[in-house]
């Protein structure tokens, strides 16, 4: 008989328990499509008695997974504990100057020490592979290191946060405002524990460094995505944006520049009748673009328990088969330090303010923007009962840092009753 991959399970969370059934419940299927059996030496997890729903009795247990990384008996190391620190980067750190393979839904610890990571992979001869880690059951990491190779690579976009996409569209569906919504999705089990990891776009900026570093063999810089959440998009921005012909999402953009590595992650109208303006619920989307196929679109589940899983085991498949790949897609020692670029590309603009309703407060607005070179598309005053009066203004395209002079201007206007909401309008 074939000698079987031997996985040493690290974290028995929602995605370590699905790859437990998967391997279980698919053996005879795993092994012809791996051409060898796959099974379990090992386990670990910080709760030891805990029902889980799946039988453990048959597999070692450790309670450092260290340890367990570090077993004669494991052939491949599977993190799934997640954090940037602490136990899941040592343990992997512990797999991989071993020798062994390790598979991850690991993002943030990739997006902080992914390169590092990398580099220790290759040296000791180690696949390091991560397709869970971005996207949930979307092969996105594959579709980019195997099935696009022979592309470069223009642009990457995508809502990669499914429980963003799920407030987004909460609020378009049943017209309510983001708290209400926001309580909704936590009572559903949506949120992270640091909600601030979702609706703060932290959680999708992590997925996009990684997607870029392998569209644009750069090496991961987290610390260069612009951040900005969904925290101030409110029901009158949702309404306002759907009678413009738009839906409102956290959008996700890379793209190489003559200026450098522009990375992005934050709220954008998009058109509503566009594939990314008709996506709803916790669905994730991801779209690259390269010079030889133009546009490819990938769309499915974000998160749960069998796509992450379903992630997880195409790479212990790939690696049971002797599939043997570099982890973003290019030798470590080839990726540069891009040089990062604050978003330049003009685009048209959404701003909602609200304005002391006085005689010439317009006035001083629109000054504001022309001053910066930003003319105005359209603009409308709605009724009000008081005296701060709510109007919204689209611009024709113009830079980013055009915008902030401009609203840096406005800051210091007397008739500004709230600080704007600007909100780019992205060409997809």
């Amino acid at each position: 008989m074939t000698t079987p991959l031997r996985l040493g399970i690290a974290g028995l969370g929602t995605v370590g328990t699905g790859v437990v059934k998967i391997v279980r419940q698919k053996a005879k299927l795993i092994e012809a499509r791996a051409g060898r059996p796959v099974t379990i030496s090992a386990v670990s997890a910080r709760t030891r008695d805990k029902d889980r729903g799946v039988n453990l009795s048959d597999y070692a247990w450790e309670d450092d997974p260290v340890a367990l990384a570090s077993r004669d008996d494991v052939d491949l190391f599977v993190e799934l504990m997640g954090g940037s620190d602490g136990p899941a980067k040592a343990a992997t750190e512990a797999a991989l100057s071993a020798g062994k393979d390790v598979v991850t839904a690991n993002k943030a610890m990739l997006a902080h020490h992914g390169q590092a990571l990398a580099e220790m992979a290759e040296a000791n001869g180690a696949v390091l592979r991560f397709e869970a880690a971005v996207a949930g059951g979307i092969p996105v990491v594959k579709s980019l290191t195997e099935g696009l190779a022979g592309n470069e690579i223009t642009r990457v976009m995508g809502v990669m946060n499914g429980t963003c996409n799920y407030i987004l569209t909460r609020m378009q569906s049943g017209g309510l405002p983001y708290d209400e919504v926001f309580e909704e999705a936590d009572k559903l089990g949506f949120l992270e524990a640091d909600p601030t990891l979702d609706v703060g776009g932290i959680d999708a900026g992590h997925k996009l460094a990684l997607l870029s570093a392998i569209a644009f063999g750069a090496q991961v810089n987290f610390d260069a995505v612009e951040l900005e959440g969904i925290e101030r998009v409110t029901i009158t921005d949702i309404r306002h944006a759907d009678d413009l012909g738009y839906r409102i999402k956290l959008l996700g953009v890379a793209q190489m520049t003559g200026r450098g590595l522009e990375q992005r992650m934050s709220p954008c109208l998009v058109p509503k009748r566009s594939p990314l303006g008709q996506l709803e619920g916790g669905t994730n989307m991801v779209v690259l673009e390269g010079d030889q196929v133009q546009q490819i679109v990938l769309r499915g589940p974000g998160a749960g328990e069998g796509p992450t899983a379903s992630a997880v085991m195409g790479d212990v498949i790939d690696i049971a088969r002797g599939f043997r790949c570099t982890t973003f897609g290019v030798p470590a020692a080839m990726l540069t330090e891009a040089t990062p670029a604050k978003t330049a590309t003009p685009a048209p603009y959404y701003l909602r303010m609200a304005l002391d309703d006085k005689p010439g407060a317009l006035a001083k607005v629109a000054t504001a923007l022309g001053n910066a070179g930003i003319s105005i598309d359209r603009m409308r005053q709605t009724k009000h009962k008081d005296n701060t009066a709510p109007v919204l203004i689209v611009t024709h395209r113009t830079t980013r840092s055009a915008l902030d002079e401009a609203l840096d201007a406005m800051s210091r206007l007397d008739v500004i009753a709230h600080q704007p909401v600007a909100l780019r309008i992205e060409s997809v």
